[in-house]
């Protein structure tokens, strides 16, 4: 297998490096692997001015070729699905296996919204004879779109796909933790024949990029998945521009646990979700709300598969959970478990860090946790679970939505009153039952709440990515 790819700035259709750099850090070891390129502002004006003449070109370029061009590349990505998820798991620490589903997943999302570049219909609206309304939608213009680090290439593709796919240029500014998968993307449409200065790639000081970019007239929208105070940060800039904003925030989602539902089955399902990503997706199941009848054959499951998790290095072939990013991640586990202890919780499983070299926790478990403790309230971002006992849904619903947060919701029931309950009342974005994925391309995805507003996805993902036009246009005068 090759080395980890050599860092470079993609600006203009064109790489470059630079004389700043930080480290690539193996989350397993913690040894340095790589140097992601640090973007000065010289970088940053010459990304703009490429995007703007990149979208003089793209924007006129028919949606079928648009389409064409976007699809070439995700094939690409598929040919090259080896390599890429090899350098994924390197920088981030995912198992192998879930390294290359994340490269099919971002190619999937290519490839839904190449269909979508050609279904973007306007309208005609009925009118008087001799006049005609007629409603475009055109590409918004130029994209200024920050991706996190837990999804190194998923994440990058869902914001390229959505603007490329709508006739915009963008300027993506990628996490500089995990760097390889959005450099895999650019190189795939580099290869396709996207047009030069349509896809800038850019790394560096995260603050420092948002606030150069987002103040800047040629951006037209700002694209942001990450945490809800950076998003409120980002969010405050854009208004200062009156500029619109497509933000996937932050997520703590609950699932309820119905009593005509198998619990044991529900338990061990949901702990394999739980350790996917180390717990590490804002969409992973936290808060667990199970009728009491049930709790204690949920919480005997969750908990026995919990430990089975087998945790170690992603690229060993029997390993199911991989080290946590970054040393912050384990930190914000520890404060959250010891308050939660403090505060009357049940440590029933986990609750300590693996070792002292490289970034390993345990999937942990804390029961009979009270509404007083952090955790309730606070998104772990991590492979930690609550798990409560309810004594009715009306119970589990108050408690689901207790919270600021309203991205993702999970339940367990085979009764459609309850169903028909849940959707009416739950507050979030997606609601998944008997399922714990949230999300496929060709559905809508986004928050309510502090997860943030708007969709990606589904026929709803290039909404942002355009502005409506009406045309008034009377025959004659």
């Amino acid at each position: 297998m090759s080395n980890y790819p050599d860092l470079q700035l993609y600006i203009g259709g064109a790489w470059r490096r630079t004389s700043d750099t930080l480290p690539v850090v193996n989350p397993v070891d913690e040894s340095v692997i790589g140097a992601t390129p640090v973007a000065t502002e010289r970088d940053l004006d010459d990304a703009l001015t490429a995007a703007a003449d990149g979208l003089k070109v793209w924007s006129r370029t028919a949606p079928s070729q648009r389409a064409r061009i976007i699809r070439k590349a995700a094939a690409l990505m598929r040919e090259r699905i080896d390599e890429i998820a090899f350098d994924i798991t390197r920088e981030h620490g995912k198992p192998l296996a879930q390294a290359h589903l994340e490269v099919i997943r971002g190619c999937e999302f290519f490839e839904w919204d190449a269909g979508e570049a050609q279904r973007t219909y306007g309208r005609v609206i009925p009118s008087e004879p001799g006049t005609r309304y007629v409603v475009h939608h055109q590409p918004i213009g130029t994209v200024a779109a920050f991706s996190p680090w837990n999804f190194p290439m998923s994440q990058p593709a869902r914001k390229v796909a959505g603007a490329l796919a709508a006739g915009c240029s963008i300027i993506l500014k990628a996490a500089e933790e995990t760097p390889a998968g959005a450099l895999h993307i650019a190189r795939a449409f580099h290869d396709a024949g996207l047009p030069a200065g349509v896809l800038n790639l850019v790394f560096g000081v995260p603050a420092r990029i948002s606030e150069y970019l987002i103040s800047r007239d040629q951006v037209r929208l700002i694209a942001f998945t990450g945490s809800t105070a950076v998003g409120k940060h980002l969010a405050g800039l854009a208004a200062q521009h009156i500029k619109p904003v497509l933000m996937e925030l932050g997520g703590h989602a609950p699932v309820i646990v119905c009593d005509d539902t198998d619990p044991a089955r529900a338990g061990e399902i949901s702990a394999i979700r739980k350790a996917r990503n180390a717990g590490q997706v804002c969409t992973s199941p936290t808060r667990f709300f199970v009728d009491e009848k049930s709790f204690d054959a949920f919480s005997a499951s969750f908990v026995e598969r919990a430990k089975a998790v087998t945790i170690g290095n992603g690229l060993d072939a029997s390993t199911e959970m991989g080290p946590l990013a970054n040393h912050r991640r384990i930190e914000a586990m520890e404060v959250l478990v010891a308050d939660a202890v403090a505060s009357g919780a049940r440590l029933v499983a986990g609750g300590e860090r693996i070792g002292n070299r490289g970034y390993f926790f345990p999937v942990t478990v804390l029961t009979n946790v009270p509404d007083s403790a952090r955790i309730m309230q606070e998104e772990p971002f991590g492979p930690l679970a609550v798990i409560n006992p309810v004594a009715s849904l009306d119970e589990a619903i108050e408690k689901a939505n207790s919270v600021p947060f309203g991205l993702a919701a999970y339940a367990f029931t085979d009764s459609a009153a309850n169903v028909d309950r849940l959707t009416e009342e739950i507050e979030a974005g997606n609601l998944s039952v008997n399922t714990l994925e949230a999300s496929v391309p060709e559905t809508p995805f986004g928050g309510i709440k502090e997860s943030g507003y708007g969709r990606e996805g589904g026929t709803e993902g290039l909404t942002h990515y355009t502005v409506v036009k009406n045309l008034s246009h009377r025959m004659s005068v």
